[in-house]
This record gives structure tokens, sequence and C-alpha cells, in this order.
């Protein structure tokens, strides 16, 4: 049973310029769809925004931009949570829920250099910026001659430490530039082939307490079941994989027509180890694909690569 409509409530969110956009975008759809109810953002600091000297790898654990945000929301502090997909770990506590997921933003990575080079083009010993064991993984593995260096911080502050002179290049997600306005920054996109997104890249969660029907119920029109559904195939696999958003891992849903396409890999941090394989099937069977791709991946020689990272014998 639903609570009782309710004339106010509180979305929490990470103070981050982007996060706050984000959860404008959500404030001001609820607000359409509901203009008699008062909506409020909270910003809740992360442990993922306290520490920002160490690599995030370094750091362990995982939902470290969520944890204290569904805190709040099982305390009762707040109604809503605006998260980015990726960074929600595949288990969530128990009385939440996503009650919905809007459709995907581009799901792709971009590469921002200095001296307008594309990936391709970037000089030998270039140094390029990024907080992703997965996408250094991958760039390694493309261009091993590259030097690949830590980067943490805020859009605003990654772009701004570029452009200092710190990185001569660095690889954000192509969503949080377009939410921000901020696509006449991209020098390229990076294609799937050469750069495969993490889990959930550009898609919102809107996490909730599980029995807030009236919240579900407002949420439903931005609902948007292909985007959801391409999700859950991806974060099946990483739940098989016993994965965090930081370990070498990727992979990307696509539908097309009745069919769900699911492309993985497993690398090593220097990418010279590198397992890809796709799976597809019925959309219907999201879920079962992700695992299925996951055990493929593992067979094919995923397995070791994770038993290093994960230091297990």
């Amino acid at each position: 049973m639903g609570i009782a409509p309710r004339s106010s409530l509180v979305v929490g969110t990470r103070g981050s310029r982007l996060a706050v956009r984000q959860a404008e975008w959500v404030q001001a759809r609820l607000q359409e769809v509901a203009p008699g109810v008062t909506v409020t953002l909270q910003r809740i600091k992360t442990s993922g925004d306290m520490i920002v000297d160490v690599p995030l790898a370094a750091i362990g654990g995982k939902g470290l931009f969520v944890k204290e945000i569904e805190e709040a929301l099982l305390r009762g502090e707040i109604d809503l949570a605006v998260h980015s997909m990726k960074d929600v770990p595949t288990v969530l506590p128990d009385g939440l829920d996503i009650l919905c997921v809007p459709a995907r933003e581009d799901p792709r990575d971009v590469l921002i250099s200095r001296d307008a080079h594309s990936l391709d083009q970037l000089p030998p010993g270039s140094r390029v910026g990024t907080s992703s064991l997965r996408r250094q993984a991958q760039l390694l593995h493309h261009r091993p001659d590259l030097t690949v260096q830590m980067l943490r911080g805020n859009l605003d502050t990654r772009l701004r430490k570029l452009r200092s002179g710190e990185y001569d290049a660095i690889v954000l997600a192509a969503a949080g530039l377009r939410r921000m306005g901020w696509v006449n920054e991209v020098t390229e996109y990076l294609p799937p082939e050469v750069c495969l997104p993490a889990i959930g890249q550009g898609a919102l969660g809107l996490e909730g307490r599980r029995d807030d029907g009236f919240l579900r119920d407002l949420l439903a029109p931005l609902e948007h079941s292909p985007t959801r559904t391409a999700v859950a195939a991806e974060r099946a696999l990483l739940e098989r994989l016993e994965g965090g958003c930081q370990v070498p891992i990727a992979a990307h849903a696509t539908i097309k027509g009745d069919t769900l396409i699911l492309d993985g890999l497993i690398a090593s941090v220097d990418g010279q180890r590198f397992i890809r394989d796709m799976v597809q099937g019925p959309v219907p069977d999201a879920r079962a694909l992700g695992v299925q791709l996951a055990e493929k991946l593992l067979a094919g020689g995923g397995a070791p690569i994770l038993n290093d990272i994960y230091g297990k014998a």
C-alpha cells in the first residue's frame, strides 16, 4: 500500500554542479506533474566527495557516492535520491528501490584535448587524465604509448586541470557534459569499439522507499522502459562479476526491436589482458543475458584477471 499523498517532497543529491543540475531536472519534472507539491533539494556530502586526493579504486568499498544519501532516505530525511546509475551498487539496502529510470543520455566517453588532438593523434607519452580503471585499461589497450594519470574532482575541476596544463587530454562521460551544456568542449566522441562505457553510464536512477506508492506514481511519466531494461542487463553482468564501479569491467546494452544486444569486457589495469565478448537475445531475458555474458567473459580468460585485481589466490 502506498504512502498517502503529501504536499511537499525533499530530493537528495550530491553537491557537485552536475549532480545538482540532474536533481533540478527531476525537480522541474515533478513540479510539472504535481504543481501542488512543493519540491525542494537537499545537498548531501558523500564519502566519494570527501576523499578527493586518492584514486577511487584505492578507497575500496561500493556505493561511495550514494551511501550517505541512501541513509538519509532510510531515516526519512529525504523522499527521493537522484543518482547516476553507474554509481549505484547492484544490491540496494532493504526497503529502498529504484522507483524510476528516465531515458538515457549519450552513454559514450569523450576525449577532450588541449591541442584538439583525437585519441589516435595524441603524441606518444601524452598525459591523459581519468579516475576510472575501466577507461585506463581501454586507453592503454588502444594506445599503450600513452601516460594515463589519476584525475579526480568534479567535472568543472577536471576541465580546469586540463586547461592549466596538468594533462594533455582527459576522458569524461558525454552525458555529464551534455547535461551541463558543455558539449563544445568535446574533441572526440570515443566509439564503444575503443572505449566501452561503464555499466549504467548516461542513465539516472531515482531511488526512494519501496513502499512510497505516491512518489512512484508521480515518477511514472518519467520512466523509460528500454533504458531500465538495458541497464538491468548491464548491472546483472556486474553483479555476477562481483564488480564495483572502479574495476576494469565495462558493458553496454542496446535494444533493436525485440532483441537486446549486450557487449562487455574484463581487462587488466594495464590493458594488456583484454577479454571482450557479446550476447544477444529476447528483451525480456535482459538479466539472464547479463549473467550469460559474465559467464562467457569469466570462461574466456576474465576469471584470472579479476582474481589478480581482487587479490584472490
